[in-house]
């Protein structure tokens, strides 16, 4: 709102304002906001995403009906799909969504700080100083997954329409399983730090629920990487097979 300043005749003239405010989306604030409820979004899709991968030493049937009804939810209302499409489509929005921020965020601080710190020293901890290598990771590794398992491009015993017996083939290759192992290990540290992150950028971290916070942040990102790893490592000793 402009504000007056009287003249000498005793008229009012509009006084000059600053800039205007910045966008949400402008702001470091919102930027902040949108990583951390996309990431969220994320996070609660990776739980769901580990609890399905662990209907595999179920074996066969139950792998491949899980997959299958993954297909039909939501029928008769919805089409064949279209509920996993529906799904698809607002994770890559919050993948988009979440890198753009953080890349954003990322030039910014650069700005705001042109001239190096005269004394290095480690300000961090491991998990936040790969934060943004990590990010990268987890990026290529997206698309890798989605090439092995989804299209069936790069994997070179792929049978469609048999999940179970494609991720067999793909753990059943020593590439396959050092990819897959280096990807969950990022996703561990990345979401050790990032939910961490996410709660103290939406107003949840208070003096007194930091240490509750900090042991979920540690106990989700185990969670997500043992569940996660079991299943290479089972295909690899042969409980799975």
């Amino acid at each position: 709102m402009a504000l007056a300043t009287r003249t000498r005749k005793g008229t009012r003239t509009p006084a000059r304002t600053g800039s205007p405010a910045p966008s949400f989306w402008g702001s470091t604030l919102g930027k902040k906001a949108v990583m951390a409820v996309s990431g969220l979004i994320m996070l609660g899709y990776l739980v769901v995403h580990m609890l399905g991968n662990l209907k595999i030493f179920f074996g066969a049937d139950e792998f491949n009906g899980y997959a299958h009804w993954l297909r039909t939810l939501g029928s008769p209302f919805l089409h064949h799909e279209w509920a996993l499409w529906i799904v698809r489509v607002l994770l890559v929005a919050a993948v988009v969504a979440h890198g753009v921020s953080a890349y954003q965020l990322s030039r910014r601080d650069i700005k705001a700080r042109p001239v190096k710190y005269a004394h290095k020293r480690r300000r961090a901890s491991y998990a936040t100083r790969t934060m943004r290598w990590g990010g990268i990771i987890l990026g290529l590794f997206i698309v890798w997954h989605l090439l092995d398992l989804t299209t069936l491009t790069v994997n070179e015993r792929a049978w469609a329409g048999h999940p179970y017996e494609n991720v067999l083939a793909t753990f059943s290759t020593w590439y396959g399983n050092t990819i897959y192992l280096v990807a969950m290990a990022a996703l561990g540290l990345h979401v050790r730090h990032g939910f961490w992150a996410a709660a103290q950028t939406l107003g949840a971290g208070r003096a007194r629920r930091d240490k509750v916070l900090k042991t979920t942040a540690n106990a989700l990102a185990l969670l997500l990487f043992a569940g996660f790893v079991s299943v290479p490592v089972a295909v690899m000793t042969g409980v799975v097979s």
